[in-house]
């Protein structure tokens, strides 16, 4: 499965086809943000987007991006309990 993880712009170059630094949980990326830059790449700063496979493909709004983060992290969290679960009964 594919997912996209919300991250925020926090630097843009002079037009669309520089890339974008976006971060996300504290990791900051490079990312295109040819798909979503429709004026000026300075209207972007500060804006939450959905990034997949290194392109940021949609704006979204700061609410479901850090629901979409805390699930996320959910996620994960549980992966780590059945992981720990599955190892315990391999004995």
């Amino acid at each position: 499965m594919c997912l996209g993880v919300p991250g925020q712009i926090i630097d843009v170059g002079e037009d669309s086809f520089q890339p974008a630094v976006v971060d996300v949980c504290g990791v900051q990326r490079e990312v295109n943000i040819s798909l979503i830059c429709e004026n000026n790449t300075t209207d972007l700063l500060g804006k939450w987007v959905l990034v997949h496979v290194g392109f940021a493909m949609s704006v979204i709004d700061e609410e479901e991006a850090k629901q979409t983060l805390s699930a996320l992290m959910t996620m994960s969290q549980l992966d780590h309990e059945v992981g720990d679960f599955a190892g315990l009964n391999k004995n």
